[in-house]
């Protein structure tokens, strides 16, 4: 009950809207937060969320999803590559929406993609989230160098074409994404829970973010995805996702269903 008084709270002050995520994903960033303030109890978190907003932002950033990695599941981008590609060719201009993009490297692998494969000049990526700390980080395009062996494996994995360091300099411990990636990408506020249909996508890729909801919001989302896809479209989920046990589960078709990609029904 504190927590749901919590979640109300936060809502009604600031209007994010935590109130239908995971039960388990809030109370263990709840929990988290609680130890490290050294607070005793939930109420006494909510009414330091409701009177510092300081200290309402770290919270919000806690229950927030920014997990994420270029080219994370290589598999995944050979599917892309193998299944929708040849789809998004038949356009004459390609809108894709990365929602939930967190920090932004599952977006410049997009941009690495659609350039590899010639597509990128005539692409528009809207790369959107609600976590704006995470926004600024992704549109810097500066990541830890510690990082990048592991996303070049990833796109060596994934059927990269190219040397993955030609898309990046390098600046002492970090990288700096090469700014011809940058100039498609629309980088733009957008709450799946609370906001409405973003654009009229061609692709849209929302990948291990539908986890942390309950059913009722997870088929919310499911609706705003539906209406913002052109007929024919293409929706990419995370692997632990699937349409199988949501109201729109008769309205697509597999495009590879091991890789959570379907198509819209026309």
């Amino acid at each position: 009950m504190e927590i749901s008084l919590l979640l109300e709270a936060v809502y009604q002050k600031y209007g994010y809207d935590f109130r239908q995520y995971s039960e388990a994903h809030i109370r263990r960033r709840i929990m988290n937060r609680m130890v490290m303030s050294g607070l005793e109890n939930v109420s006494q978190l909510q009414a330091k969320v409701l009177s510092d907003e300081a200290f309402a932002s770290k919270l919000l950033q806690d229950l927030s999803i920014t997990v994420t990695e270029m080219f994370r599941d290589p598999s995944f981008y050979r599917s892309l590559k193998e299944n929708v590609i040849p789809i998004l060719k038949t356009y004459p201009f390609i809108k894709i929406w990365h929602a939930g993009c967190a920090t932004g490297e599952e977006a410049y692998s997009m941009a690495i993609l659609m350039q590899e494969e010639g597509l990128y000049e005539r692409t528009t990526i809207y790369a959107t989230d609600f976590n704006q700390q995470a926004l600024n980080k992704a549109k810097e395009g500066i990541f830890s160098n510690g990082m990048i062996k592991e996303y070049t494996t990833n796109y060596q994995l994934s059927g990269g074409k190219e040397s993955f360091s030609s898309y990046y300099t390098s600046n002492y411990d970090n990288v700096i994404m090469n700014q011809s990636l940058k100039k498609n990408i629309v980088w733009a506020n957008h709450n799946l829970v609370t906001d409405s249909v973003f654009a009229e996508a061609h692709l849209i890729l929302c990948r291990n973010v539908l986890i942390y909801f309950d059913k009722n919001l997870q088929n919310k989302v499911q609706k705003l995805f539906y209406n913002s896809l052109i007929n024919g479209g293409i929706l990419c989920l995370g692997s632990k996702e699937s349409l199988r046990f949501t109201d729109l589960y008769d309205e697509y078709t597999d495009v590879d269903n091991k890789q959570r990609i379907f198509k819209k029904k026309y």
